[in-house]
């Protein structure tokens, strides 16, 4: 995040990793999920109709794994930018803040 006046904005890219990283891990653990025990083969099947080469096996599990990251990290990007933007006309839209004192600090020593 990067420190812009009072208010932060979110870091586009890592924004867009971390929601890229988080979707391959659940994709790729439902997929493992749905072969090992029957666990949401449904929703493996659901999503297999959106993920080309994913479905309820090893192999299957890292295609969706792979599809989810780049869902993922498009989806995080578009998010904090468009956060961003709103924020940043946000600010336009609002009076300004007063600035806090920049004197020294109540009973702190002068600096030399």
């Amino acid at each position: 995040m990067a420190r812009n006046e009072s208010h932060m904005t979110l870091g586009v890219i890592s924004f867009g990793l971390a929601l890229g990283v988080t979707s391959a891990i659940a994709v790729f653990i439902l997929g493992l999920a749905a072969w090992l025990f029957g666990w949401g083969i449904e929703v493996a099947i659901a999503l297999s109709s959106l993920y080309i080469g994913f479905g309820p096996s090893f192999v299957g599990s890292i295609a969706g794994a792979v599809w989810a990251f780049v869902d993922g990290l498009i989806l995080g990007i578009l998010v904090a930018w468009f956060y961003n933007r709103f924020l940043l006309s946000r600010r336009r839209a609002l009076p300004p803040h007063p600035e806090e004192p920049r004197g020294p600090r109540e009973g702190a020593a002068p600096e030399t």
